[in-house]
């Protein structure tokens, strides 16, 4: 019996077999929270500053979801300069969302009929009176 030929036969074929393998996981897309998620991660500091401000508040502001509307409702909205809500996707950053806030009305609403259903992380950060805050729920469509 000749088993030259087969143990190299079996020699391509793991060849074969690692080459494939190998393609296919550089070819997973393996997306981050956030592009800049390391950059961002740098300034985390100021961010926990900034949710301390957010609780000093009397009143956070409230995000719902109710018949495909996102809401938010906050008191002190009428004194707000900026401000920003976010809807970070953590399992696809194609999926995030930015909206800009509007001083003078406390209720505001988003509609959500065109998202993909699923776990979001919704931040708000504002700018009143001269001082930085930031709250962050998660919520899930």
């Amino acid at each position: 019996m000749n088993f030259g030929k087969w143990i190299v036969v079996a020699f391509v074929l793991f060849a074969v077999f690692i080459a494939t393998l190998v393609t296919v996981c550089i070819r997973q897309d393996i997306s981050l929270i956030r592009p800049d998620y390391y950059q961002e991660e740098l300034v985390h500091q100021h961010k926990m500053t900034l949710i301390q401000n957010a609780k000093s508040l009397e009143a956070l502001p409230v995000i719902s979801i109710s018949e495909n509307i996102l809401t938010i409702s906050f008191s002190d909205f009428d004194k707000i300069e900026k401000g920003e809500l976010r809807l970070l996707r953590p399992s696809d950053v194609k999926l995030d969302k930015k909206f800009t806030l509007q001083a003078g009305n406390q209720k505001q609403q988003f509609p959500l009929d065109v998202w993909s259903k699923g776990l979001y992380r919704a931040s708000v950060q504002w700018t009143m009176s001269g001082k930085e805050f930031y709250y962050e729920r998660l919520i899930v469509l």
